[in-house]
């Protein structure tokens, strides 16, 4: 039987396994993090390829640039999460929790994986994955991210 690690902090978080844990498992999540005091959580409103500011109602022509592929979508999504951790004071390894949402699962999860993999360098957050008929910004993405993240505590002083 493996013995279950025991919590090991990660940014402003633990990570935390339980019964059933496999070292030899690859996967792109963890089971749970516990933030720990004192930071300050953010949450960060659903990424994709797209532009990250745009006119609502939505001008369709502003979306005639995304990437059709996942692999330039997935990238554009990414390059958006930076900006929003960066401007909220936070990294990488800050990130707890990623809510993901595909329009195919099937075609692109392991395009987002490889590069989710890569760009998080060995970190892992919680993360639940679904598939949805559409999204609301545009019927070209093929994927949106929503992303909660623990920040370190500054003195508002």
């Amino acid at each position: 039987m493996t013995q279950i690690p025991a919590p090991r902090r990660v940014g402003q978080a633990d990570v935390i396994h339980h019964d059933g844990y496999d070292p030899a498992i690859v996967s792109p999540f963890v089971p749970a993090m516990r933030v720990v005091n004192p930071s300050r959580l953010v949450f960060i409103s659903g990424v994709t390829g797209a532009p990250v500011y745009h006119d609502h109602p939505h001008v369709p022509e502003v979306f005639d640039a995304i990437p059709a592929d996942a692999a330039g979508q997935v990238a554009n999504a990414f390059d958006h999460l930076d900006l929003a951790l960066a401007a909220a004071g936070c990294g990488r390894r800050d990130v707890v929790n990623m809510i993901r949402f595909f329009t195919d699962v099937e075609a692109d999860q392991d395009v987002v994986n490889a590069h989710q993999a890569a760009w998080f360098g060995g970190h892992i957050p919680t993360s639940t994955t679904v598939q949805v008929v559409r999204l609301a910004t545009d019927p070209r993405l093929r994927f949106e991210f929503h992303v909660v993240a623990a920040a370190p505590a500054q003195d508002d002083a």
